[in-house]
C-alpha cells in the first residue's frame, strides 16, 4: 500500500482475528492455549457467536449432530438434543468465551470495514467503521462464507409498503399472527422456518425456483441418563463422538466418488415426500429433478406437512414484480400480502465485498478471484501475505462437521504462526504455482462429484465461472493431514534483516529459503 500518513495506531497486536463464530473463538482459544496474549478479536455484533448469534429465526437448529458440531477440546455433555437448536449453540459459545477469559481481548460492536497490507512496513492496517486504525503482523478471518445475506433483485421492491426482511435479521417485534406472507427461498433457513409460522399465518405462499431434497431429521431429546452418563464418563461421550463423524464420513462416498449411488437414496427421499404428502399436485411441485447431493441435502420433520395445510400454497411461476401490497407472477397472477421473509440464503460466492481487502500493491482481493474465490489449503490466497482465512475456499462440506475443518486450518495456521516467530520473519506469502497446483488437484477432484455433475444450479457453484468454489471434494481427515503442519517450501519468506532489533518491523525484509 505504501507509507500511510496517518496519525500513530490505537492499538496494534501480533494476531487480528475476525469474527467470534466457531472459527475466530477457536482460533482466540488455541492460540490462547499456547501462550500468546497479543492477538485481538475483532466483532461488528454486540455479542459473540457469529451466525449462531444474528440466526435467530423459528427453528433456527444445526443439522449436523451436536457432538460432533462442537470443539473438541470442550466437550458438552449437556446437550439436550441430537440436534441442538440456535440457542444452545450459542450459549455453548458464549460459555466458551467466557471459560477461557477472552473478553479482554475482544472488541465488541467493531465492525472492520477495511484491510490493506502494507509492503513497507510488513504488517496489516485495519479500519474499523468507527474510524479506529490498528495495525496486526498476521490477520485471521473467521468471518465465514455464510455470513452477508442473498437478496433477489426483484422488480419494484423498494415500493413494497408491507413488512419485509431477511431469515438473518428476523423481526421478532412484528406479529405474523393473521397476516398474508409471503416466503421467497426454499433453502436450508426456509425449511426450519415454514412449519413455525405456517400455523400462526393466515395464509402463507411460498415461492420456490427450485425444489430441495429433504430427509426426515432423526432429532430426538437427550435423557438425563444419557447426559449423566456424558457427564461422568467423558470416554463415553468421546467413543459417541467418534462413532457420529465415522458414520458422517462415510456418506462422502456417494458425494464424491460414486455419485451413481446418490440415486439410491434419492429413492428414499421420494418415499419420504409420498408419505408425507397426499396431494399429487403438491407432490410434483417438491419433487427435485437433479440428483439429491447436488444442491444441499436437507432435514426436516416437519416441512411437507407444513405445505400441505389449508393456508400454504407452494407457487413455482416466477415474480413479475413486486407492488406495495402484493406480488404478482410472470403468468399474470396477483397476490394480496402484508408481510415478505426473504429465506434465500447468503453470498457464499462472493463472502468479502469489494473494496475491503487490499493486498500488495493495493490490489483488491476480489480482483483476483475472477473465477470465484481460491486459496491455498483454503487458507492462504497469494499476494495477501500474513492473511489466514478459516472456513475459505473449498472447505465446506456437504457430509460431515465444519467445526472439524476449522480445527484442522487452525492447527495450521497455529503452526505457521510458530514458524515465523521461530525463524523471525516478517511475512509470509504462498507461491503462485503452490496455489495453482493445489487448486488444479481441487477441480480435478470435484469434477466427477454429484455437486458438478448432478444436474442443478447451486450455491456450491460460481455463478460467473461454474467453478465449484465452496466444497472440499474427499475425506475430512484427508484435508487434516495434509493441514497438520506448516509447509515453508510452499511460500515466499521475508526475514527481518539482522541488523534490525527484533521487535522493529523493517521495510528491507530480505527473502530467505525455506
Amino acid at each position: 500500500m505504501g507509507k500511510h500518513t496517518q496519525t500513530a495506531p490505537s492499538r496494534h497486536c501480533r494476531v487480528a482475528i475476525i469474527g467470534t463464530g466457531f472459527s475466530g473463538l477457536g482460533m482466540a482459544i488455541r492460540l490462547s492455549q499456547q501462550g500468546e496474549e497479543d492477538f485481538l478479536l475483532f466483532e461488528k455484533d454486540a455479542g459473540v457467536g457469529g451466525t449462531w448469534r444474528v440466526n435467530n429465526y423459528p427453528g433456527c437448529a444445526c443439522d449436523v449432530q451436536s457432538h460432533v458440531y462442537s470443539f473438541s477440546f470442550e466437550p458438552n455433555p449437556e446437550w439436550t438434543r441430537m440436534f441442538a437448536r440456535q440457542p444452545e449453540i450459542r450459549a455453548y459459545l458464549e460459555h466458551c468465551w467466557q471459560k477461557y477469559q477472552l473478553q479482554d481481548r475482544t472488541l465488541l460492536n467493531t465492525e472492520v470495514r477495511r484491510m490493506a497490507w502494507d509492503d513497507e512496513q510488513q504488517l496489516w492496517h485495519l479500519h474499523d467503521a468507527q474510524g479506529n486504525h490498528y495495525t496486526a503482523q498476521a490477520v485471521v478471518s473467521g468471518m465465514g462464507a455464510l455470513s452477508i445475506p442473498s437478496i433477489p433483485a426483484l422488480d419494484g421492491l423498494e415500493t413494497f409498503a408491507g413488512k419485509c426482511f431477511h431469515s438473518q435479521n428476523w423481526d421478532h417485534d412484528y406479529d405474523l399472527a393473521g397476516k398474508r406472507v409471503a416466503v421467497i427461498g426454499t433453502g436450508a433457513s426456509a425449511i426450519q422456518f415454514v412449519p413455525e409460522i405456517q400455523p400462526q399465518v393466515a395464509r402463507l405462499d411460498l415461492y420456490q425456483r427450485t425444489a430441495p431434497w429433504i430427509l426426515p431429521k432423526p432429532d430426538r431429546a437427550i435423557s438425563d441418563k444419557e447426559r449423566a452418563r456424558f457427564k461422568h464418563f467423558p470416554l463415553a461421550q468421546k467413543l459417541w463422538r467418534g462413532a457420529l463423524y465415522s458414520l458422517l464420513e462415510g456418506r462422502v462416498l456417494g458425494f464424491t466418488f460414486a455419485p451413481w449411488a446418490m440415486k439410491l437414496v434419492g429413492k428414499l427421499a421420494l418415499r419420504y415426500i409420498h408419505q408425507q404428502i397426499a396431494d399429487p399436485e403438491l407432490r410434483r411441485k417438491v419433487t427435485p429433478d437433479y440428483t439429491i447431493g447436488c444442491k444441499r441435502v436437507l432435514m426436516s420433520p416437519n416441512y411437507y406437512p407444513a405445505l400441505a395445510a389449508p393456508n400454504a400454497e407452494v407457487i413455482t411461476v416466477g415474480i413479475r414484480e413486486v407492488r406495495a401490497h402484493s406480488i404478482v407472477t410472470a403468468d399474470g397472477q396477483e397476490r394480496e400480502v402484508d408481510a415478505i421473509i426473504f429465506g434465500t440464503g447468503f453470498t457464499a460466492n462472493d463472502p468479502i465485498p469489494r473494496g475491503c481487502v487490499f493486498g500488495r500493491n493495493g490490489v483488491d482481493l476480489l480482483d483476483t478471484w475472477p473465477e470465484g474465490p481460491e486459496a491455498y489449503k483454503g487458507t492462504v490466497t497469494q499476494g495477501f501475505p500474513n492473511l489466514f482465512f478459516l472456513m475459505g475456499p473449498n472447505t465446506g462440506l456437504g457430509h460431515n462437521s465444519m467445526v472439524y475443518m476449522i480445527e484442522s486450518q487452525i492447527a495450521y495456521v497455529l503452526d505457521a504462526l510458530r514458524f515465523m516467530r521461530r525463524r523471525e520473519l516478517l511475512s509470509l506469502d504462498v507461491k503462485p504455482e503452490a496455489q495453482a497446483r493445489w487448486n488444479a488437484r481441487l477441480q480435478r477432484g470435484l469434477s466427477h462429484s454429484v455437486w458438478n455433475v448432478g444436474g442443478c444450479k447451486s450455491w456450491y457453484l460460481h455463478p460467473l465461472s461454474g467453478r465449484n468454489c465452496t466444497l472440499w471434494p474427499g475425506f475430512t481427515w484427508r484435508f487434516r493431514l495434509l493441514t497438520r503442519h506448516f509447509d515453508p517450501a510452499a511460500y515466499h519468506l521475508q526475514a527481518r534483516p539482522f541488523a534490525e532489533p527484533a521487535a522493529t518491523p523493517s521495510a528491507r525484509a530480505e527473502e530467505v529459503p525455506a
